[in-house]
């Protein structure tokens, strides 16, 4: 017997990797496989600059933050019934860090061609083409607009 795909799928909340998300479900669903849907987080790097102190997690929670956007594109993409096991998994560190981590082992790693961090007019962002070059899976970058995979 044949393991079950694993399809880690990036979530951050943009329009792209919403369409990421579908996509990978509707491919999930294709192939038997389940979804693992990855936001991660990190405090922004202008903390700290001049003096200004990181907030305390009673002002500013990045974690819980991601993790709420995650759900909330899950519930969004996907409704209460996906067809497919989906996990969500909120990690810390940068999103390529974290989605090459989360991408061991993996049959599929899909993720949108520019998230919440991309310049508009930028056809591939910096994460995917991070994780084209260097993930160890075959990565699938889905584009705006793109059509789902049947």
């Amino acid at each position: 017997m044949s393991a079950i795909p694993r399809i880690v799928v990036g979530v951050d909340g943009s329009p792209a990797s919403e369409q990421a998300l579908r996509w990978a479900v509707d491919y999930a669903k294709a192939v038997g496989g389940t979804v693992n849907a990855i936001a991660a987080w990190e405090y922004p790097a202008f903390y700290g600059w001049a003096g200004a102190g990181v907030p305390t997690v009673e002002t500013f929670n990045p974690e819980e933050l991601a993790g709420r956007t995650l759900s909330e594109s899950v519930v969004k993409v996907v409704g209460d019934d996906p067809g497919v096991r989906i996990s969500e998994t909120v990690m810390p560190g940068a999103a390529a860090t974290a989605l090459l981590e989360a991408a061991k082992g993996a049959a599929l790693l899909v993720v949108g061609s520019r998230g919440l961090g991309g310049f508009s007019g930028v056809l591939l962002g910096s994460v995917s083409r991070h994780l084209t070059e260097h993930a160890p899976c075959p990565v699938v970058v889905v584009r705006e607009g793109q059509a789902t995979a049947e």
